[in-house]
Parts: C-alpha cells; sequence; structure tokens
C-alpha cells in the first residue's frame, strides 16, 4: 500500500469514526449496495466527490 492509499484509507476511517448515526446509516446503506453490486466502499469512497468532500455532513 502506498502512502497516498493509506492517507485515503485514513480520511475513509475519520469519516466513519466521526458520522452522526443518521450518516452512519447512509454509510452503511451505501456500503450494502456496493456490496450487492460487487465493488467496496472504499473504491467508491475514491470515486465519489460527494463523499471525499469535506462538507460530506451536508450531504445525508
Amino acid at each position: 500500500m502506498n502512502a497516498e492509499e493509506r492517507k485515503n484509507l485514513q480520511q475513509l476511517d475519520e469519516l466513519v469514526l466521526n458520522a452522526s448515526p443518521e450518516e452512519l446509516e447512509k454509510i452503511q446503506e451505501i456500503d450494502y449496495q456496493t456490496q450487492l453490486d460487487g465493488e467496496s466502499f472504499y473504491h467508491i469512497y475514491l470515486n465519489s466527490d460527494s463523499l471525499i468532500s469535506p462538507n460530506i455532513k451536508k450531504s445525508f
């Protein structure tokens, strides 16, 4: 794993750890749907402007 991948994983960890209960429900829904589609939440996170944005709390 390179430094950029570690940074992205850390951001994803912080997103989940700092999420409100409502945000966690949305994250869980996204994770569930990505698993059904055969993808990983991490890859969706990397390709989603709405999840990477620092204003994620406002997007939920």
